[in-house]
């Protein structure tokens, strides 16, 4: 069993979308090991999206995701990481397969409902970050 690691943003939290998002997710298959409804403040979402930090879209992203409460996650099942990319579809909606959470729920490139880890580093780095230790 992979484990991997997910945020329900905040768009979609504002949107009423979080129930049905979290159902798409329990009927692929995935076992919610850890899940936590938070408002991550700047310094919380800065210090997750890091890697980003030389990019130009940074200061937006942090800003959106310490914009209003978001539910991160840990999920588990075989192959976790690329079921649940998969399940998300594209980044830009527009892109993203029929079916797919960012297609039915995402509003923009920007605002696109939900993250998933992209790879077995990535998601242990995101998992210890808001579920360290003793809470899983």
């Amino acid at each position: 069993m992979e484990k991997t690691f997910s945020i329900i943003k905040p768009d979609a939290v504002k949107a009423g979308n979080a129930g049905a998002i979290l159902s798409r997710i329990e009927k692929a298959g995935f076992r919610i090991v850890g899940l936590r409804m938070r408002h991550l403040t700047t310094r919380e979402a800065q210090g997750f999206y890091h890697v980003h930090k030389a990019r130009p879209f940074f200061g937006e992203l942090v800003n959106f995701m310490s914009s209003g409460p978001c539910i991160t996650m840990v999920l588990e099942r075989e192959n976790a990481i690329l079921g649940l990319r998969d399940l998300m579809g594209a980044t830009n909606p527009a892109n993203a397969a029929a079916g797919t959470i960012r297609k039915d729920f995402a509003a923009s490139i920007e605002a696109n409902a939900i993250h998933g880890s992209d790879a077995p580093e990535t998601a242990a780095f995101e998992i210890s970050y808001f579920f360290p230790g003793i809470e899983l």
